[in-house]
């Protein structure tokens, strides 16, 4: 079973969070069908490939009870929902500027019954709320990432890290990121041993505060 890869690497899971994590391939195969999400392969290899590799960032920084956390061009729902599964007592933001891949999102929330999750279809920059943490998948390159979240960290850190970006990115960074003196690369091939972790990684740069909260 698929789901077994997610269960070796957090094994202190509740009944409940494994039915959510067992039920995820069902509701996205089916919906895949309708309104197509997740490449036809990848659909395949959804545990390995979209939920395992969406919980590269809980090896980084875990969330805490009542942490905010904006998932940015969330797709079908990666890296927001898994983690959302992982930490149910702290609030997600998925937000997508396509309205057919929220449209699966939320039917995907719904079938789970997850009640910390909120969606929006519209794009990061007409959203004006504050988060602890951003999180992403490779959207665009990290200077225009930050560009689009610029006034959206909350002043106060709760965390062991600084509130700031949490990006799931691939392959050599070295000029996307030569900008940035306090980054933080981290191999996602030293908490997992799969292959397909060989070249990503969690990309951590922490944000200043700006605005009011």
């Amino acid at each position: 079973m698929q789901a077994d890869i997610i269960f070796k690497y957090f094994p202190n899971l509740s009944e409940i969070q494994k039915e959510q994590f067992l039920s995820l391939e069902g509701l996205y195969k089916d919906w895949n069908k309708k309104i197509n999400v997740v490449s036809r392969k990848d659909i395949e290899e959804l545990y390995l490939r979209h939920v395992l590799h969406s919980l590269g960032i809980a090896k980084i920084q875990p969330f805490i009870n009542g942490a905010s956390v904006l998932d940015v061009g969330t797709g079908g729902g990666f890296p927001g929902i898994p983690l959302a599964i992982l930490y149910p007592e702290a609030n997600f933001t998925l937000v997508d500027a396509i309205g057919k891949k929220i449209k699966v999102v939320e039917e995907v929330v719904a079938g789970l019954e997850l009640k910390n999750i909120t969606t929006y279809h519209r794009r990061v920059e007409e959203v004006h709320d504050h988060f602890d943490f951003i999180v992403s998948r490779a959207v665009a390159a990290m200077p225009t990432f930050v560009r689009w979240v610029q006034g959206r960290i909350k002043k106060k850190s709760l965390h062991e890290l600084k509130n700031g970006i949490l990006y799931l990115k691939g392959g050599d960074l070295s000029e996307e990121l030569k900008d940035y003196r306090n980054v933080q690369v981290f191999e996602m091939s030293e908490f997992f041993m799969e292959d397909f972790f060989k070249t990503k990684k969690v990309v951590y740069l922490p944000l200043k505060y700006k605005g009011s909260s």
